[in-house]
């Protein structure tokens, strides 16, 4: 059992060994695709088929339509709360980028490759509600129709969900990968 004397001592017990870490990459990975932006994927799902069929003004597009009110004002980020974030976890990222790759710290190492694609997923996650948002109050204000702007956002949101698919893929992939090659490199842990 490692002693926890300080920061560099946490950072550097074992992960890629341990259960939990690969249960925490597995299930927040799980989680994330329920949804897309928080609106769930049985709602976007039925939307999508009423679009196929030709109802445009059912109850499940106007469903779709009201999670987005509900859902997008959280996240909408202005310049300066986007720099600020941007800046901060770049910085805390690449701060244990450093620790882990360069200093061979395992735990920063599964930190890294746990967060990164996590970092990736908020900013897709901000660039889908920065391009619904538009839509959303278009068809509010009745100014494009109510079915033209749920199936642009479905198909908006159906083409983020693949992406993500795709990017949860990659990153358990490269993750497994890594952490099999770190654990035969280091059987004892250092």
């Amino acid at each position: 059992m490692p002693q926890f004397d300080n920061l560099l001592g946490l950072l550097g017990s074992r992960s890629f060994s341990s259960i939990w870490f690969w249960l925490v990459l597995i299930g927040t990975w799980s989680m994330v695709g329920r949804s897309v932006l928080g609106v769930p994927t049985e709602v976007l799902s039925r939307a999508h088929q009423a679009q196929g069929q030709g109802d445009g003004q059912g109850t499940a597009v106007i469903t779709l339509l009201d999670w987005l009110s509900l859902i997008l004002p959280r996240w909408q980020l202005g310049p300066r709360e986007g720099a600020v974030f941007l800046g901060v976890t770049s910085f805390l990222i690449t701060s244990l980028a450093v620790l882990g790759f360069g200093f061979g710290l395992e735990m920063a190492q599964a930190l890294t490759l746990l967060l990164v694609p996590f970092w990736a997923l908020f900013w897709m996650r901000v660039r889908l509600a920065r391009r619904l948002v538009p839509l959303v109050h278009a068809a509010q204000e009745g100014r494009a129709p109510v079915s033209q702007a749920a199936a642009d956002a479905a198909r908006a949101m159906i083409w983020h969900k693949r992406f993500v698919t795709i990017l949860s893929m990659i990153s358990v992939a490269v993750t497994a990968l890594w952490g099999a090659l770190w654990t035969v490199l280091h059987p004892l842990g250092f």
